[in-house]
């Protein structure tokens, strides 16, 4: 697997209800709701929609990072098995201390939060995970906390009361009390060898740097490349596809590094979350934190990467026209390779990127805004937390004065990749902020730009109808127009 010394660690490792559970032989497309469900006999968790939507089997991984324990909500049907190398599995049926529930499980009982009870062991892990995270609970943080899990029975106030009641950032139950040791039994599970379970023809393999990857890459080119599994999970429980060679990228070191490039961009490694990337890029423009907040549910986040969302290359993907708007780059490795282009040349048809056999994504290079530029960003979605874009449109505007000296405007769900809208910005150049009819022919040219596809999620007709109404949105806002554009408590910001 490597050109080292050292032999790749052939058995899975991970820390299961207080014992290391060591699998020298699974399935390389198994699940941890399936191994839960069939092979530990764990039945609390449940199987819901098996597609990382209901939250029914969400379970918490404990993981150690910065000699710290970090404790994130995953959903466990999309979840391969493999993933869990390194952590600690914390389940529904784990949190009881003997006979006394967990002062979450016990909050649930006393604001009667649950009814018929099947969502219920997700909906509790979820709000385990928000006891553990340090922070004190806010009904708009539980409601995010709880947006990817999905109750039709009891309605949300008492489940919100319950967190409330208990998430208030100073955990006493007895993981809390148990930190330490927790710790240390974590610690000696990063042992930073390669992990290969399997033979040639069928293997699950997790790769401990960027050298160890690029080589068993380049070797096995047909192997699936596997970061969250957000999007890979589906493949296996909605698909049935049998995937016989797996690389997961959770364990490259350096792989999830956030840091600047020489000429002052963002670079967020190809393996940092969703979850933590949103932070990183709500500094470029509050609108990219609120379109990070709405992406997916904290399941999804938690576990989906930046470059599993860009290399996937899906037209409907969020993070690529927010990103190309802003001029980013997409940083490749081959071998000892490395290559940097424009991301919207990544993206060649529909499922092709440009990414030759045994090619990966190592990072994506933002630039942040410069004196003059705007910025803004809107997802349009039939349901507004936890879906899937009907249309995204962001626009980068570069002022002189008032008036718009260039512009940068990339659409998804409007075509068969993520694209700028060349055409649009074009007609934009000259244009004056304070004169809207100006605009006009930049908005007709969004109809050259695109040509939208009617599905269950949207007409063609209203994607091109809401793509030019968020252009004029944003042009509206930038100019400073005083009429409210976002409802609530949602404005734009510099």
């Amino acid at each position: 697997m490597t050109d080292t010394a050292i032999e790749p660690r052939g058995a899975l490792r991970f820390r299961f209800r207080g014992r290391e559970v060591a699998l020298d032989r699974f399935s390389p497309r198994a699940t941890v709701l399936d191994w839960l469900r069939e092979d530990a006999l764990a039945k609390g968790t449940k199987e819901g929609c098996g597609e990382g939507d209901c939250g029914a089997c969400t379970v918490v991984l404990a993981r150690l990072e910065g000699g710290r324990i970090r404790h994130g909500a995953v959903n466990a049907c999309i979840l391969l098995l493999g993933q869990l190398d390194g952590a600690e599995l914390i389940t529904v049926e784990d949190l009881a201390d003997g006979g006394v529930l967990h002062p979450v499980q016990q909050a649930m009982v006393d604001q009667h939060g649950s009814q018929c009870g099947f969502c219920t062991p997700g909906i509790v892990m979820s709000l385990f995970a928000a006891y553990h995270s340090g922070a004190p609970a806010t009904p708009a943080s539980l409601n995010d906390q709880l947006a990817g899990n999905l109750c039709r029975c009891t309605g949300y106030r008492p489940i919100l009361a319950a967190g409330l009641a208990t998430c208030d950032g100073a955990p006493t139950d007895r993981f809390a009390a148990a930190a330490e040791s927790r710790a240390a039994a974590l610690a000696a599970l990063a042992d930073g060898r390669d992990l290969f379970v399997g033979d040639d023809t069928r293997f699950f393999a997790a790769p401990a740097s960027l050298e160890s990857l690029a080589a068993l890459y380049r070797r096995f080119p047909g192997a699936a490349l596997v970061a969250g599994a957000t999007d890979v999970g589906l493949w296996i429980t909605k698909q049935l596809r049998d995937l016989g060679q797996v690389i997961w990228l959770g364990r490259v070191a350096g792989l999830d590094a956030v840091g600047e490039t020489a000429d002052g961009a963002l670079s967020l490694g190809a393996g940092v979350t969703l979850l933590d990337a949103a932070p990183r890029l709500a500094a470029i423009h509050p609108d990219l934190g609120e379109l990070l907040r709405r992406f997916g549910s904290v399941q999804v986040r938690t576990s989906g990467t930046v470059g599993g969302n860009i290399a996937n290359g899906s037209p409907i993907g969020d993070l690529a026209p927010a990103l190309i708007a802003l001029g980013a780059r997409v940083v490749l490795r081959r071998g000892d390779a490395a290559r940097s282009l424009a991301l919207e040349d990544f993206f060649i048809a529909y499922g092709k990127q440009d990414r030759a056999p045994g090619e990966f994504v190592t990072a994506i290079e933002t630039p942040r805004l410069g004196e003059g530029q705007r910025y803004r960003a809107f997802k349009v979605t039939k349901r507004f937390d936890e879906d899937i874009s009907a249309v995204m449109l962001a626009a980068r505007l570069d002022l002189d004065g008032r008036r718009i000296a260039g512009a940068r405007i990339a659409c998804g769900g409007m075509a068969a990749t993520p694209k700028r809208a060349a055409n649009a910005e074009r007609a934009l150049v000259g244009a004056s902020l304070d004169s809207p009819d100006t605009w006009a022919p930049a908005l007709a040219a969004l109809g050259q730009d695109f040509t939208p596809l009617t599905d269950m999620r949207a007409s063609a007709a209203y994607r091109m109808t809401v793509a030019r109404n968020v252009l004029r949105k944003a042009l509206l806002e930038v100019a400073g127009d005083a009429a409210p554009t976002r409802l609530g408590a949602l404005h734009a910001a510099e």
